[in-house]
């Protein structure tokens, strides 16, 4: 057991005065029973308060890092303090892969998929949309499991839970076969080309991130993941402008002028999928924390119309900005996840550390963004009215239903939650 302290950012000092830290089910099963309140504690990478708790946090980094994979149903089950790149690699070793992965492959499984985290592709949907069934300790101490085949809808009330209803300890995931990946990027797109071609754009590859830093009519960089049979082990291909882009001499950092070593392989050399999904290496940390993180998920039909907006404000954005990432993730059917029954563009900030000046222009956004419908990542900074939010979930009265059954006296609870979501249960 130990004293908390910060989220990874630093910006966030946990109020919770103890985190323990079990290493067996039984262990936890036995702490969460006796717990008047606690909140599981996945690598900290949120940027708000979600993670705290006015009781104590536990964190799942003690228990056995299983992955079982099972070939006769096509899934793994994976032990929910195991991050990705973990999972990435041994799944691989066994012949599998995963269908998306975020940016990062530094993060846990289970609060990624608890927050919809998510990564980049027409037809791929957030890391959540993977999961068959999760198995969590309620509020009682109980062992429960819920299954996509078994519970139907209350189960896809479940899987992007924000910790309300439990602490999940384990997750099924559904595989694929393992397949590679080409990774390009592409420089100087003029921000004019997105108006009559960002859909053909944004599915001219299997993933495909775009990179600005608001500071004129330019997106830097455009990544673009193709996906290829494992075996294909053929050199990069001399390459066509992208609608005025050209392709980098080299290897790049999505914020230029920063060292591409911590970066993915890129020029089309290529390599598995846990190797080329995500932007950044996970044997290197991308960078310290010195940033804070914003993002807004909108329905794809306004993608150019935001972007347009956003665009007349870029005065605002620049001088607060590192960089900010434009993609498009699938609709899916889980209640809480921000792609909720709508294919969505999702535009991201990476913001200089400095509160102060970063609040005012979030706010500025909101505006900016408040007719296209936008929602916002879970695991960010964002200041967004509750009741607006509210608002934007169809299926929150019975995402509260479902958390009254499950946690009738509030033990996972926080204030995040009960300041946006739990208030008014």
């Amino acid at each position: 057991m130990t004293k908390t302290a910060t989220n990874w950012a630093g910006n966030i000092a946990f109020r919770a005065g103890r985190v323990h830290r079990p290493s067996s089910v039984p262990e936890l099963r036995a702490l969460v029973a006796r717990s008047a309140r606690i909140r599981a504690l996945g690598t900290g990478h949120s940027f708000n308060d979600i993670a705290d708790s006015p009781g104590d946090l536990v964190s799942l980094a003690g228990l056995p890092p299983e992955v079982e994979t099972d070939a006769g149903t096509g899934t793994v089950r994976v032990a929910a303090s195991v991050r990705y790149a973990e999972l990435g690699r041994r799944l691989h070793e066994a012949g599998y892969a995963l269908p998306n992965l975020a940016s990062l492959p530094h993060i846990s499984v289970a609060g990624s998929c608890a927050t919809a985290t998510h990564g980049s592709g027409d037809a791929n949907g957030n890391l959540a949309t993977a999961v068959s069934a999760l198995e969590l300790v309620t509020a009682d101490g109980d062992l429960v499991t819920l299954s996509q085949d078994v519970d139907g809808d209350r189960f896809r009330g479940a899987v992007v839970g924000l910790g309300a209803l439990g602490v999940v300890v384990a997750m099924t995931l559904d595989v694929v076969p393992a397949f590679g990946v080409r990774q390009y990027v592409y420089e100087g797109l003029p921000f004019e080309a997105l108006d009559d071609h960002f859909d053909a754009i944004v599915s001219g590859a299997y993933s495909v991130s775009l990179f600005t830093r608001w500071s004129g009519p330019l997106v830097d960089q455009v990544w673009v993941k193709h996906r290829i049979a494992p075996e294909d082990a053929r050199a990069g291909e001399d390459l066509p402008d992208l609608y005025g882009a050209r392709p980098a001499d080299g290897p790049r950092h999505p914020v230029p002028g920063m060292s591409a070593v911590h970066c993915t392989e890129q020029l089309g050399v290529p390599g598995p999928w846990f190797e080329r999904l995500p932007h950044f290496r996970p044997d290197f940390t991308p960078s310290s924390g010195e940033e804070l993180q914003s993002e807004y998920l909108l329905p794809r039909r306004h993608a150019v119309a935001a972007l347009r907006a956003l665009d007349r404000v870029r005065d605002r954005i620049a001088p607060v900005l590192q960089v900010s990432e434009i993609r498009t993730v699938a609709a899916d059917e889980l209640w809480m996840s921000p792609s909720y029954r709508r294919d969505t563009v999702a535009v991201h900030f990476t913001w200089v550390k400095d509160t102060p000046a970063v609040l005012p222009v979030i706010g500025l956004l909101e505006e900016v963004l408040e007719p296209f419908e936008a929602r916002p990542h879970w695991g960010k900074l964002f200041a967004t009215p509750p009741a607006v939010l509210r608002s934007r979930y169809e299926r929150l009265p019975d995402f509260l239903n479902l958390v009254r059954g499950y946690d009738p006296a509030g033990k996972f609870s926080g204030d995040f939650l009960e300041r946006h979501l739990l208030r008014d249960r």
